[in-house]
């Protein structure tokens, strides 16, 4: 499993607005170039956020402005890669709702293995603070 480049980026825009929380509203510019993500990139990467309910957006002299929606300890790693790349699933056998369900369902070992590693996965990010990230540069 690889973290895709949208997620990389996403964790990045999320330390720096959770970096300039106390300071106020920041440009989608000023991230880019702080972060070195492409400008972009960047923009569509806020617009998830938003979609998610994350941030706050207000127009400014320099344009628009973003800041986080809650204080950076109040939200997750997890709540950025939900708004970012959607459910976490580690198989697809393991996504509920599933439309087609594998015929081993009902007695296959690895379906309950990868459910259990997803599980903590999940719980690993949701317990990380975006105000932790800061401490561990």
């Amino acid at each position: 499993m690889i973290l895709s480049q949208k997620g990389n980026y996403g964790l990045r825009m999320a330390y720096e607005l959770a970096c300039k929380y106390s300071t106020g509203f920041v440009t989608a510019k000023q991230i880019s170039q702080r972060q070195n993500i492409p400008l972009q990139i960047l923009e569509q990467l806020l617009f998830l956020l938003n979609n998610g309910g994350l941030l706050k957006i207000e127009p400014g002299p320099s344009g628009m402005g973003y800041m986080l929606a809650d204080e950076p300890d109040k939200l997750s790693v997890g709540d950025i890669f939900q708004a970012i790349e959607g459910p976490f699933q580690i198989s697809g056998c393991v996504t509920s709702g599933q439309k087609e369900h594998c015929h081993r369902e009902a007695y296959c070992f690895s379906l309950i293995f990868w459910k259990k590693i997803e599980k903590e996965i999940k719980h690993l990010l949701d317990s990380y603070a975006l105000s932790d990230l800061s401490r561990l540069s």
